[in-house]
């Protein structure tokens, strides 16, 4: 039985930094990933041009709880999309400067 005991913890040692390595290198950033976007989705405001997950460029015309209003093409056509649709952000005072 004491044979036994060094194998349990080095199995259990391996284990944790097994763990410990798979939560430094693929959860912890996406976590912060995760966070940075919900940050940049929630400090929308009128005016801003955005992209969205399917590439469509548009301006913000109007911003709900759940979704916002995009502004898109010459004929400034108003289509709702869900907030987690947007994936980028460039604001309206970036793109005066």
């Amino acid at each position: 039985m004491k044979a036994q005991t060094p194998q349990m913890i080095m199995a259990v040692v391996t284990w944790a930094g097994l763990f410990a390595v798979f939560y430094f290198l693929l959860i912890r950033p996406q976590k912060k990933k995760d966070k940075k976007l919900k940050e940049m989705r929630g400090s929308l405001s009128v005016g801003d041009k955005v992209t969205t997950i399917g590439g469509i460029i548009a301006n913000v015309a109007k911003i709900e709880e759940d979704f916002v209003v995009l502004e898109l093409g010459p004929n400034r056509t108003k289509v709702p999309f869900e907030k987690w649709a947007i994936g980028t952000v460039e604001s309206e005072k970036e793109s005066v400067e």
